[in-house]
C-alpha cells in the first residue's frame, strides 16, 4: 500500500509544518500526537450507511477540504502515505479488535495500523483507534510499560501474536491483537468493506467520534458525550436530540457536519434506540 500524496504540503500545514520534517523518531512522535488532535475519528458515513472510499484522493479531500475525520482505514491509510512521503520505512498491518471482550476471541481483521522501522528499531504507530488511540509510537520489541501524552501502553508477544494493552481505570486492558504478516491492497479493501457494510460491524448505523488534546480525550457514542481528563473522573452527559449531537460534533470535535438529508433522522433513530422504554 504505497502511493504518493497529491496534497502533502497542505496535509503537513494542517499538522503545523511549513516544510517537510526529517524522518526521525522525534518527528514520528510529534506527527502522531498532532494527528490525533487535528483530525478526529468519526463514523458519520457508516451512521448514514454511505460508501467509505479509502483511496488517497478521496481521503485527502474528506480530511483536508470537507472538514471531516474518519476511521482507521482512512486516517491510518493517509498517515502511512505521509510517513512514506517523508522517507520513513513504514508499512501497513492489520489487527483484530478485542477491546471489551475476551483477548483470545478470533475477531475479523478490521483494524489498520502502521509498522515503522527507525535505525533498526520497530515501532507501532496508530492514529485511527478511536477513543483509545495511542498518542505516541510504541516500541514493538519490548513488553515494558511505555508512556504516551495520555495513558501508558504496553505490547506483549506470545506465539507470533502481539497484544496492545492500555492502562485504564487501574488495570491493563487489551485493545487489539496483531501480527506482522505482510498485507496486500485487497486485504485493506476487504477489511474496509466489512467495517462499512457488514450487518455485524460495530460501526454500521452507529455514530462514534473521538479526539485528543493536552491531557484530555473527548468521545461520543451515539448520544453519550464524555470528556476524559488524565487523572480525573470522566465527565459524561446524555445529549437529548439530534441538534445537540450535531452541535457537539461541530464544537467539541471540530467536524464540519455534512448537510445530508437523512442525518437528523439517523441520529434521532440512534437516540431513540438507546432510550429505555418505561411502563
Amino acid at each position: 500500500m504505497t502511493a504518493s500524496l497529491a496534497e502533502a504540503a497542505l496535509y503537513l500545514h494542517r499538522l503545523g509544518y511549513d516544510q517537510a520534517p526529517p524522518p526521525t523518531l522525534a518527528t514520528l512522535r510529534e506527527l502522531q500526537q498532532r494527528h490525533t488532535a487535528v483530525f478526529p475519528f468519526e463514523t458519520l458515513s457508516t451512521l448514514l450507511r454511505l460508501p467509505v472510499p479509502m483511496d488517497l484522493p478521496a481521503v485527502q479531500h474528506k480530511l483536508l477540504h470537507a472538514g471531516r475525520g474518519g476511521y482507521c482505514y482512512e486516517l491510518n491509510r493517509v498517515f502511512l502515505a505521509l510517513l512514506q512521503e517523508l522517507g520513513f520505512d513504514a508499512r501497513g498491518l492489520t489487527g483484530r479488535v478485542v477491546m471489551g471482550g475476551p483477548e483470545d476471541a478470533l475477531t475479523a481483521r478490521t483494524h489498520l495500523l502502521v509498522l515503522v522501522v527507525l535505525d533498526g528499531v520497530r515501532y507501532i504507530a496508530d492514529v485511527g483507534f478511536g477513543g483509545m488511540v495511542p498518542t505516541a509510537p510504541l516500541r514493538l520489541d519490548t513488553e515494558d510499560e511505555q508512556s504516551t501524552p495520555h495513558e501508558p501502553y504496553r505490547i506483549t508477544h506470545r506465539d507470533g501474536r502481539y497484544s496492545l494493552r492500555a492502562f485504564v481505570a487501574g488495570e491493563w486492558r487489551a485493545m487489539y491483537v496483531f501480527d506482522l504478516q505482510p498485507q496486500a491492497e485487497i486485504d485493506y479493501i476487504v477489511g474496509n468493506w466489512y467495517v462499512s457494510t457488514h450487518p455485524d460491524s460495530p460501526f454500521l448505523g452507529q455514530l462514534r467520534a473521538a479526539r485528543t488534546g493536552p491531557g484530555w480525550r473527548r468521545t461520543l457514542y451515539n448520544g453519550s458525550f464524555a470528556i476524559h481528563r488524565i487523572g480525573q473522573a470522566s465527565e459524561r452527559r446524555a445529549l437529548p436530540d439530534a441538534a445537540a449531537v450535531i452541535a457537539v460534533l461541530r464544537d467539541e470535535f471540530g467536524i464540519r457536519v455534512p448537510a445530508h438529508p437523512g442525518l437528523h433522522a439517523a441520529i434521532e433513530a440512534r437516540l431513540e434506540a438507546e432510550t429505555p422504554v418505561t411502563t
